[in-house]
């Protein structure tokens, strides 16, 4: 299968790596400008994978998009619409795109298999691939679960049948709302985790595991989805990967940010925090962690974060008392 994955940083290189290794004619495209592609192009490795000989890297769009059968897409979610422009100057009809990234459009609110289809492109031809895993555990040979999901059933089959490995088993994924909310709200409680790490609250994950799966889960309900997706690999089996690991970039953020210090890597749950808030709000949906996290990114003060962390956690303590599974 000819594919071509756009986009050269931790994922988009390693699914270009994992897809070359099995099997796969794989082109990996970068902005001639960036960071990422510039190392990959001078030394063919960077910090998480080595580049197998039989990719080619390039940095022409052009070139990978006429060059393939699938498209995967693997950038930070805000700018995909703006990429979209881009990609859509070809010829795009034959072409199937497979996004692998986690995120809502802040400005919108819209998935992201959404912003693809107000970019012209036929749903029948989107699919997503979420769900846990580590770059980092995976190049060391253990394996994981993943998902794909697609309005198109028959796209999803394929798609997992061409993709399976000894190192990441799929599965077809059943709720795409459900899929896409749950893969983008697991970067908010990931900052929650780190946020606890920081404050040395390790003992609340637990609750946080339930809590959060449970609060995620009303908002796919709401809008349309099937409320068990937030149980599924999309969300709560990728809470491992999120709240516990020491790889975990919104966990990490979450931590520093207690601690009063920068995190200088994409953590993908701030700007979600603020889409989710916008889509509690639009379909009345209680979203506490949520709103916390909203709160501590985007609010201004100037009491110290860990401080400001402690005040947000007290005020949850105190909210009325409700049954534990309430709508």
């Amino acid at each position: 299968m000819k594919i071509s994955v756009l986009g050269c940083g931790r994922w988009g290189s390693f699914i270009a790596w994992y897809l070359c290794n099995h099997g796969h004619d794989v082109y990996s495209w970068g902005p001639e400008d960036d960071y990422s592609y510039q190392v990959l192009k001078e030394t063919g490795k960077n910090e998480y994978v080595e580049l197998d000989q039989r990719i080619r890297l390039t940095c022409n769009l052009e070139e990978a998009v006429a060059h393939a059968e699938i498209i995967v897409i693997s950038i930070s979610s805000q700018g995909l619409r703006g990429f979209m422009k881009r990609i859509t100057e070809y010829d795009v009809s034959e072409k199937n795109f497979v996004l692998c990234m986690k995120g809502i459009e802040v400005s919108t609110g819209c998935r992201l298999s959404e912003v693809l289809t107000q970019s012209g492109i036929d749903p029948m031809r989107i699919a997503v691939w979420v769900g846990p895993g580590h770059i980092q555990a995976f190049t060391q040979g253990i394996p994981n679960c993943m998902v794909i999901d697609s309005e198109n059933p028959e796209l999803k089959v394929r798609l997992a049948n061409e993709f399976k490995s000894d190192l990441i088993r799929f599965y077809y994924g059943e709720d795409l709302v459900g899929t896409e909310i749950g893969a983008a709200a697991k970067n908010v409680m990931g900052i929650v985790a780190g946020m606890l790490d920081g404050c040395g609250y390790q003992a609340l994950k637990g609750s946080l595991m339930t809590r959060g799966a449970r609060e995620v889960a009303r908002l796919i309900k709401a809008m349309g989805g099937n409320e068990l997706s937030a149980y599924g690999l999309a969300h709560l089996g990728d809470y491992e990967a999120t709240l516990f690991s020491e790889f975990s970039h919104n966990r990490k953020y979450g931590e520093m940010l207690m601690k009063g210090e920068k995190f200088g890597k994409l953590a993908e749950g701030v700007a979600t925090s603020a889409a989710m808030k916008a889509l509690g709000e639009k379909y009345g949906v209680d979203l506490p962690l949520t709103n916390a996290v909203y709160e501590l990114c985007y609010g201004e003060s100037d009491t110290p974060y860990r401080e400001r962390g402690e005040q947000v956690l007290a005020k949850m303590f105190a909210r009325d008392t409700k049954s534990e599974f309430y709508s």
